[in-house]
């Protein structure tokens, strides 16, 4: 593309007023080499078509120096053939001034301050603007828009139907012979409208007859996933009969540190001799995305040994209570036990939820209405009924038949033919003794995914979610932000596999889950990313030349995108990217880049900033900050006024697991006094909206420090922070508290070579 600039400059929203503007068009200018003009409003129409009548005159690539590029996107989207590259003076520029304390006159330079920073921000954006090129979307030569659904219960027939109803082909895989699932031996299911008393019938038939009668699903019964190869688009897909061995080894999963074992030979490499990355069974079937509805399985409660459990013979778990219900066998006289009692006071049986309240309620309903005298007991330590379902609760409430009371069950034993449970503590304020005909644990409901591998991935990360080291076995991405994704781009999750839900809440998830995999697919025809970049047009390319085959970016890449050649060579899967960037940050030679975000793109953007001599009220601090929580957070930041430190630069980054060490140690390298990451936190309440980015790119910078060493810098001129995105009142301190510290230690020794 042969590029045709031009820079304008916005004078709205108080821009006009505390910059020089006519000294920051001749910066441009001068310095940049681009023409630069200013209007008072570039978002209004008058200032859109300013532009576009420079568009029509040849001008492809548009810098903007006005509001957050957060904002008005519409307004500055000039479409796909044009480069627009936008510098945010108004929310980190302006917005951002440190008003001076009540009685003290503002800072003599507070208004070169600001033009300085400015000043920087276009020559950033105008150096972007330079090195950036037009991407051209990765397009897969054949692409099935088949939805292969996992699993025939509630939450996987749900999602066959509602895919097939907007017109995709379904492939339905269950292992049973059977559809239904686990909801096939329910008798009943929760209310779903008002009052929101009554149980209702189980809808499982109905929706098992609606996927049987529809032409766009195919059925596959008495079956398992034996391997999916592939990507997006293209995923192959061998099966097996159930319960039965594969023929395919799925390459073992290796660590960091066990890859530097075998690099170095001290090791054997499991993986030796496997080259089942890139075979195709010329059995399989080609799918285009995967929704993953295996379910549930309930929690073991045979530890708890005062309880009964397997000892006892009418000692059952709610799931077999059930299906004695739906078979008109149940008994006159039942406690239901909601927690294991005994030492483990005030806590819950393993993976219990709301669910599993619920259904203690529904169950107690069956004991009443099958029996003229029946009475149900039900023993808790906490009763959760969320939403509408505490109209249920209260309606259980109500009924003479049902006896509830937080207690906790010290003893179940046999006693004359019936059993006999003692409680303590009781909201009654004495201890009880209850004969029963039986009593009913109240096992959690586990995902699948924490004790079987049911998607058997051929990916050079693993073969199953559970290598992932998955928030209590969950095979989510983001829980919060991007609910039903996986770790794997086009495999998406819902129903128990995800979390535990209710019949109503499965159905509303694997409708969710459905209309992803149809994204995906759609996303994929186009060549884009689907999430959370959804739309991005740009992916990673390899200088494959100068490839050491360290495999860092195979190891480090949070969602299985790279896999091996038969030469151990990074294999990429461009259509499982996610486009953050972790290869680009971990590749030591510096060989990954993306069309418009690339190591010599920040680079020279990072040397693109002014660099003030020995003026200790100049210093300049970098900071790196990730697209996703904390760029809008500073923009908060500056909207409500905080303030933010003069001597800073920021930089946006896709991810913090996308910033190479290089940019960090050419800064300091170049003057800059100091640097620092900021981005999502991680943890097990992670927030990253690219999972494992925040937390790799903070121990890229512990190991930093070395080098630093080496160069004679302190390492305390590098920092790594953590915020969400709604830290907006707290950013302000945390890089004041790191400016303080640069401060201290003084201007960077490199400045002025």
């Amino acid at each position: 593309m042969s590029k045709t600039y031009c820079a304008y400059l916005c004078s709205g929203c108080g821009i006009g007023d505390a910059l020089d503007l006519d000294a920051l068009s001749g910066i441009v200018k001068k310095e940049m080499g681009m023409e630069c003009k200013t209007h008072v409003c570039l978002c209004g129409s008058e200032g859109r078509s300013f532009i576009g009548s420079d568009i029509e005159n040849g001008v492809n690539t548009i810098v903007i120096g006005a509001c957050s590029p957060r904002v008005m996107a519409r307004e500055f989207d000039f479409g796909d053939e044009k480069i627009t590259v936008r510098a945010n003076l108004r929310e980190q520029v302006i917005w951002a001034e440190v008003k001076p304390a009540e009685g003290k006159a503002p800072h003599k330079e507070a208004a070169a301050f600001l033009n300085e920073s400015a000043a920087d921000y276009m020559r950033m954006a105008c150096t972007r603007a330079k090195k950036t090129e037009l991407p051209v979307p990765y397009k897969l030569e054949t692409l099935s828009k088949t939805i292969m659904v996992m699993g025939a219960g509630i939450a996987g027939l749900t999602a066959a139907s509602e895919a097939a109803a907007a017109g995709y082909e379904v492939l339905l895989v269950e292992k049973q012979d059977t559809l239904g699932g686990k909801a096939a031996g329910w008798r009943k299911s929760f209310p779903t409208k008002a009052p929101w008393t009554d149980l209702e019938e189980n809808p499982v038939e109905t929706l098992i007859q609606r996927v049987t009668s529809n032409g766009k699903i195919t059925i596959k019964t008495a079956v398992e996933v034996a391997r999916i190869g592939g990507a997006p688009g293209n995923f192959f897909v061998s099966f097996k009969p159930a319960g039965t061995k594969s023929e395919w080894d799925a390459p073992a999963k290796v660590a960091v540190d066990e890859q530097e074992a075998i690099d170095k030979g001290q090791k054997e490499d499991p993986n030796a001799g496997l080259q089942k990355y890139t075979e195709v069974d010329p059995q399989a079937t080609i799918v285009g995305s995967v929704v993953l509805a295996t379910g549930w399985k309930p929690a073991d409660v045979s530890q708890y040994e005062h309880l009964g459990y397997g000892r006892l013979k009418n000692v059952v778990t709610n799931v077999e209570f059930e299906q004695l219900a739906k078979a008109g066998k149940v008994p006159a006289n039942v406690v239901f036990v909601q927690s294991p009692g005994g030492s483990e006071n005030d806590k819950d049986f393993p993976y219990c939820n709301s669910v599993t309240s619920m259904v203690a309620l529904k169950q107690a309903q069956y004991v009443c209405a099958d029996n003229i005298d029946g009475k149900a007991y039900i023993l808790y330590q906490h009763m959760r009924t969320p939403g509408h379902m505490e109209l249920f609760y209260k309606s259980s409430q109500q009924n003479d038949g049902i006896f509830m009371t937080k207690a906790n069950v010290m003893k179940v034993e046999e006693k004359g033919g019936t059993l006999s449970v003692s409680a303590e503590n009781t909201l009654l304020g004495e201890n009880l003794t209850l004969d029963v005909d039986m009593v009913v644990l109240a096992a959690g409901m586990e995902p699948a995914t924490l004790h079987e591998n049911s998607i058997n991935l051929a990916y050079r990360q693993g073969p199953a979610f559970s290598d992932l080291g998955l928030f209590d076995g969950y095979a989510d991405s983001h829980f919060i932000c991007f609910p039903y994704e996986t770790r794997r781009t086009g495999i998406y999750t819902c129903g128990g596999v995800r979390k535990a839900e209710t019949i109503d809440e499965a159905i509303d998830d694997a409708t969710g889950a459905a209309l992803k995999a149809i994204q995906c697919l759609e996303s994929t025809d186009r060549g884009v990313s689907v999430h959370p970049r959804s739309g991005d047009a740009t992916y990673p390319e390899f200088f494959m030349q100068r490839c050491t085959q360290c495999k860092r970016c195979t190891e480090e890449c949070p969602f299985g995108a790279l896999d091996d050649d038969a030469k151990g060579t990074p294999l990429p899967n461009p259509t499982r990217c996610r486009r953050c960037g972790t290869c680009m940050g971990a590749c030591p030679e510096r060989i990954i880049g993306f069309k418009d975000y690339n190591i010599d793109l920040i680079g020279s953007m990072v040397k693109a900033v002014e660099v003030p001599e020995d003026d200790e009220d100049r210093l300049r601090i970098i900071v790196f900050v990730c697209e996703n929580d904390a760029y809008p957070a500073l923009d908060m930041a500056g909207m409500k006024r905080h303030g933010l430190n003069h001597m800073i630069r920021f930089i946006p980054v896709r991810c913090l697991g996308s910033v190479n060490m290089a940019w960090i140690r050419d800064a300091l390298s170049a003057g800059m006094d100091g640097a620092m990451l900021l981005g999502c936190t991680y943890g097990d309440d992670y927030q990253c909206h690219f999972v494992k980015g925040s937390e790799i790119a903070n121990k890229r910078m512990e190991n930093i420090g070395e080098t630093l060493s080496s160069l004679g810098l302190e390492p305390e001129r590098c920092a790594a922070e953590q915020v969400a995105i709604t830290d907006y009142d707290k950013i302000p301190q945390i890089l004041n508290d790191f400016v303080d510290r640069i401060v201290e230690m003084g201007p960077n020794p490199f400045k002025g070579f």
